[in-house]
């Protein structure tokens, strides 16, 4: 199958509003290629983690430069989509700076693009114990406590290189308890609904607005042997859960989190813990106002590079 790529030049500000704009015109599965997400992860590495960028690739990089890019079906209306991305871009930099904010095409085989991005992604330790591992990759555990949760994001977001999903990965870790449903809102490539079922959650449901992040979701849970406790759907949460979970996971943009606090606690049990990534710096402030408007308390907030997530709890 061919797929169309549009990548989109910009900065790192201007990376929340863009993407937001994407989902508005039904872009929802992305890429973000972000020279300051390597260096920070370089400057970060210990002796407990794995090496998964080889220096060489910075080189020649604008490090201030930013790429976005989207894959559309080759027989999509994507003529009409670059036409609204330039109109959305035309409106952002009225009030942010988007660098050159230019948009370029071109055609490539899932095959191409599923490989050319393979020599980023190795084994990582995340948290205490979770171990992520590309499914092409041979691992080798070295404590009885991993968990080890094998991945192939094929075009789906969600590899856990990324702040905004590793610190998802950290608060899964520190607030699943034994025989807890979890619903993960944007589910991706599936990682945080499969990482909780192997944090012994009894239920986890995945949703996702996209039909190829639901089906790469799906094959991720087959490969991993979580079927029996984790099922994805296509849609909206409103649209396809009717019942109440101890945690609520979102990996998603700012505007969308306080768009879902409004609602999240139809979907919360007592007590319930919603857990929110994706947040830059700058509107973490308008995330926990929302959230606490809405009945939440904020339990716990983490950061790393420009990116926020947190942990709020269902007020009694």
């Amino acid at each position: 199958m061919k797929w169309i790529r549009l990548t989109i030049s910009t900065k790192s500000e201007a990376v929340e509003a863009i993407s937001y704009a994407l989902t508005n015109i039904g872009i929802p599965t992305i890429e973000i290629d972000d020279p300051s997400d390597i260096t920070m992860t370089m400057e970060k590495k210990n002796k407990t983690d794995w090496d998964y960028i080889d220096e060489e690739l910075l080189k020649n990089k604008d490090m201030d430069e930013v790429f976005i890019k989207a894959y559309l079906p080759e027989d999509a209306p994507y003529e009409e989509k670059i036409i609204q991305i330039q109109d959305s871009l035309n409106h952002i930099k009225q009030f942010l700076d988007i660098g050159k904010g230019t948009v370029q095409t071109d055609i490539l085989h899932e095959e191409e693009w599923a490989n050319s991005w393979k020599k980023y992604y190795k084994p990582i330790k995340i948290g205490k114990n979770i171990v992520i591992k590309p499914s092409w990759e041979e691992y080798t555990s070295t404590g009885k406590n991993e968990i080890i949760i094998e991945m192939d994001p094929g075009m789906a977001f969600g590899t856990g290189t990324h702040e905004t999903t590793s610190m998802c990965l950290e608060l899964l870790e520190k607030y699943i308890t034994k025989g807890d449903v979890v619903f993960d809102i944007g589910c991706g490539s599936g990682i945080l609904g499969i990482a909780s079922a192997k944090l012994c959650a009894s239920s986890v449901i995945g949703v996702d607005l996209d039909a190829n992040a639901v089906k790469v979701a799906k094959n991720n849970v087959s490969s991993n042997h979580v079927e029996h406790i984790m099922k994805v759907y296509e849609g909206n949460l409103l649209d396809v859960v009717n019942q109440k979970a101890d945690i609520v996971v979102a990996n998603i943009i700012a505007d969308v989190i306080i768009e879902l606090s409004q609602s999240v606690l139809e979907f919360l049990k007592s007590n319930g813990i919603f857990i929110a990534s994706g947040i830059i710096k700058e509107r973490l402030q308008d995330v926990k106002d929302a959230m606490c408007k809405n009945g939440l308390d904020i339990i716990d907030i983490y950061e790393k590079g420009s990116w926020c997530a947190l942990a709020a709890k269902k007020k009694e």
